[in-house]
């Protein structure tokens, strides 16, 4: 069945602003567990190539109710525009209207992708109402770690490509402009590494500890929320490929993937928003497998 016909738009308030969202009741016989697309910046409720849309209908088709939403100063909401670490009182105001399209639901999980992700770790374990969490290739960057996943993934990745040899064979590789770049980013990993000290970074509005760098902050996020977190993870992505740096630099944060209740998954040659269709659908299916499952408890 089709449910767009059933889309609700549902204007609501978040810090005296008004905010859109929109409701798709599950086409289905509805379960108690609600998902709510929490939206990564700068973009609105649709989504590159229209992700958010997809994935909520896609949900709602099989049984799953879905909240999608513009945060303030984005898309057709009020208010002036914010970074993913402020937007704590809008995640709250989103559910808090969830409920209020459907007041069967009893669970909810958050679903973000790149900083969305990160905002969902800041908030989830503040709301006993969160049950889950999807979080696809979760924004930890920080100066430092862009500058070693380029050194890492793309320098030494292109030093032995097809496409370098070919640009050096016809005299069309910038060798100046290159090893400027190559410079620029070793300095950044050897001055942040000789400092011993976290990049400088926003301070939340909800702030764990702000003292903390962004990853520092999100680990401690992980591990306050106890519920089922699914972390889905590109092939083929820089921010992907500085978490998995993140993770693997850091045995705390090795700790935790390890738990029972993490599940990580990794889709080889998927871009960072997952834009084809082969790779939305197996975004579609791994969320609906853990949804099903969290479902039953």
């Amino acid at each position: 069945m089709n449910n767009v016909l059933h889309e609700e738009i549902v204007v609501f308030e978040s810090e005296k602003h008004e905010l859109l969202g929109i409701y798709h009741p599950a086409s289905v016989d509805r379960c108690e567990l609600g998902v709510l697309l929490i939206v990564g910046g700068p973009q609105y409720r649709v989504g590159s190539h229209r992700q958010f849309v997809l994935l909520a209908r896609f949900l709602a088709q099989h049984g799953i109710p879905v909240f999608r939403f513009d945060y303030q100063g984005m898309g057709d909401s009020g208010g002036s525009p914010r970074t993913f670490e402020f937007i704590g009182s809008d995640v709250r105001a989103a559910l808090d209207a969830f409920v209020r399209c459907d007041a069967g639901i009893e669970k909810f999980v958050l679903w973000g992708l790149c900083d969305a992700a990160s905002a969902s770790l800041f908030y989830a374990h503040q709301d006993s109402r969160i049950v889950g969490l999807v979080l696809l290739n979760p924004w930890v960057r920080t100066e430092r770690g862009e500058a070693k996943a380029r050194l890492k993934h793309y320098y030494l990745s292109r030093l032995f490509s097809k496409e370098l040899v070919v640009k050096v064979i016809k005299g069309k590789f910038d060798i100046k402009s290159s090893l400027s770049s190559l410079y620029s980013n070793c300095k950044k990993v050897f001055e942040k590494s000789m400092s011993g000290k976290p990049d400088a970074q926003l301070i939340p509005s909800d702030a764990i500890d702000s003292s903390l760098s962004l990853p520092g902050r999100m680990l401690k996020g992980l591990k306050l929320f106890r519920g089922k977190v699914l972390i889905i993870l590109s092939g083929n992505d820089l921010t992907a490929d500085e978490f998995i740096d993140t993770v693997n630099a850091s045995s705390e944060w090795q700790a935790c993937m390890h738990e029972s209740r993490v599940t990580q998954i990794k889709i080889e040659n998927a871009n960072h928003t997952f834009s084809s269709k082969i790779l939305r659908g197996k975004v579609e299916n791994a969320t609906l497998s853990i949804l099903r499952e969290l479902a039953r408890k």
